[in-house]
């Protein structure tokens, strides 16, 4: 440069005598030469009277490894002439964004790789430097799987897939997780096309999850599920498996499309169900283990991958609606009855109450019928009381067998739960669980015993003795003397005379005679009537004393019968 302060004018006439040689324009790209370095600024010289400074940060990772030094050519960007002094604006992103992106823009319409270098960190990912070219890498972008330390891929050259480029912004998004994906796909596609159903391969365990483990078979993943893993029940992967572990495992299921892999371990050992059946013969005693419980019963190992069900029903002969936990606990020994046994489901069906005495056939054979039996009063329904027995069995005595003549319903509420009852068996239903019992059967049938048949004298059309034990609207209840036997007198029986028929005119513990109409032993009715007694005795006495041809009234007849009646006592 001049040493010389030239006038205005004389300046004037240099730059643009430089101009014209060589040939700068604003806004294009110029060659320069680094003459020095300020600080955090290149010196350039572009060959005007005064040079230009530009960020070093503008050069990207050569500013960063030192590798810049003086007289070093390098090409800019000219952005204008600043003042009358010819201080150049200059810029080397401008110059190689420049220069660049009209490459960049063909390998992104084209869909191909470009080459890059990750250089700086930024909020929310990373710069690369795509030879003059600053883009931005998303964090989300810089691998498959989440990296903590990024510092092993900085500075080193490695492709990228441009995702996103916007001129007019100068902003550019590229992705090195698009790159490893496709390579990885490929990878993946040439190891499944090699693999085969029924392959016997090994892989190491990468993870483990409660519903399997994944098994790297050397580039791809498979999924090895956890009831694949052992013919016996496996309650988590983790129990047998480890992260880091080599295992040997066979090829189940190959997917060609979604590239997704099924494994066994089982599948390499022989299936232990094929000779089930002659194993587990029907009703075999067998002592298992209770490998888990759930609220319909309890599976048994009976052996390494043999596993049978003793359903809540099977468990107790007494013991109804009881969560199996209750009557058996995990890793308990037990011995169970083989009930069932279906290789094609591969399912066992056991019985642990098989296996202990049924206490219906027990009581069966200690109390037969007729025998008299006491227990405590378990529960009150609707329909009976349910009777505590030996064994743990409980009978019922159902409301008709309460009492005789009193209606169920009333006759239960006289007893309580706990209370002491004695009982009659009526019958053991082994095969229902049912005991019936009777409290009434632990007396005679009054009914029975009141029967002329058996010398207590009522029958159809006797005569019988009553007392008055109720008065009604609609007639009388009455007591039949000498028996536990009552009857209702309807309001229409209680005379002859429609006068006469007012339940009123009767009172408690009065006694009258009736005639009984009706003796039904089955369903213990027995009928009376006062009616009928006095119009059988006008029948009786027209007979005795009257004639047809004596011309005497009725009021005749009846005042000497009962004049005669009167002679006899």
């Amino acid at each position: 440069m001049s040493d010389m302060n030239p006038n205005t004018e004389d300046f004037a006439a240099l730059l643009e005598e430089s101009f014209a040689t060589q040939d700068f324009a604003e806004g294009s790209v110029v060659k320069g030469t680094i003459v020095g370095f300020e600080k955090d600024l290149v010196v350039i010289d572009v060959g005007l009277k005064v040079e230009g400074r530009i960020a070093m940060k503008e050069f990207g990772a050569k500013a960063k490894d030192g590798s810049m030094k003086v007289g070093d050519t390098v090409e800019v960007y000219l952005d204008r002439v600043e003042n009358a002094l010819g201080e150049a604006v200059l810029s080397r992103d401008k110059a190689r964004r420049e220069e660049s992106w009209i490459k960049l823009e063909v390998k992104f319409e084209a869909g191909e790789k470009v080459e890059g270098i990750i250089f700086s960190q930024v909020k929310g990912g990373f710069t690369v430097d795509l030879d003059g070219a600053t883009a931005f890498l998303p964090r989300s972008q810089v691998d498959i799987r989440p990296i903590r330390d990024i510092s092993p891929l900085m500075n080193n050259p490695q492709p990228f897939q441009i995702l996103k480029m916007d001129r007019r912004r100068g902003n550019i998004v590229v992705s090195r997780r698009t790159v490893l994906e496709e390579s990885r796909a490929e990878q993946r596609s040439e190891i499944v096309q090699n693999l085969e159903e029924g392959q016997t391969v090994e892989g190491v365990v990468k993870n483990i999850t409660d519903y399997g483990a994944f098994v790297d078979l050397g580039g791809i993943d498979g999924l090895l599920h956890v009831t694949d893993m052992a013919w016996r029940r496996v309650n988590h992967p983790s129990d047998i498996l480890t992260i880091g572990e080599t295992v040997k495992v066979q090829i189940v299921r190959v997917n060609q499309e979604t590239h997704r892999i099924s494994l066994g371990m089982k599948q390499l050992e022989s299936d232990p169900w094929e000779s089930i059946g002659e194993k587990y013969p029907l009703d075999a005693k067998i002592t298992g283990r209770v490998t888990n419980i759930t609220d319909y019963g309890a599976f048994v190992e009976l052996e390494p991958g043999i596993e049978g069900l003793i359903h809540v029903s099977e468990m107790s002969w007494t013991k109804k609606n009881i969560h199996p936990g209750k009557i058996v606990s995990t890793s308990q020994e037990v011995e169970v009855v083989v009930l069932d046994v279906d290789p094609a489901k591969r399912r066992i069906s056991l019985g642990l109450k098989q296996g202990l005495a049924n206490p219906w056939d027990s009581f069966a054979e200690q109390y037969p019928a007729g025998t008299e039996v006491e227990g405590e009063v378990k529960n009150k329904t609707e329909f009976g009381l349910f009777i505590g027995l030996d064994g743990d069995v409980d009978g019922m005595v159902h409301l008709s067998d309460l009492d005789w003549n009193r209606p169920g319903d009333e006759v239960i509420e006289e007893y309580n739960k706990g209370d002491i009852v004695k009982a009659v068996v009526l019958d053991v239903d082994t095969d229902k669980e049912r005991i019936s019992l009777g409290v009434k059967q632990l007396g005679g049938d009054p009914m029975e015993g009141a029967s002329a048949a058996t010398g207590g004298g009522i029958r159809k059309n006797a005569i019988v003795t009553c007392e008055v034990m109720a008065i009604t609207d609609g007639g009388l209840e009455v007591q039949i003397a000498d028996s536990e036997m009552t009857a209702f007198i309807k309001r229409f029986d209680l005379s002859r005379d429609r006068d006469e028929q007012r339940p009123e005119r009767f009172s408690v513990g009065q006694k009258l005679d009736a005639r009984v109409t009706m003796f039904d032993k089955k369903n213990r009715k027995i009928g009376l009537s006062i009616k009928a007694l006095e119009i059988a005795e006008e029948k009786e006495a027209v007979k005795q004393y009257g004639s047809s041809d004596s011309g005497a009234s009725l009021g005749d007849i009846l005042g000497a019968a009962l004049k005669n009646q009167g002679d006899d006592e």
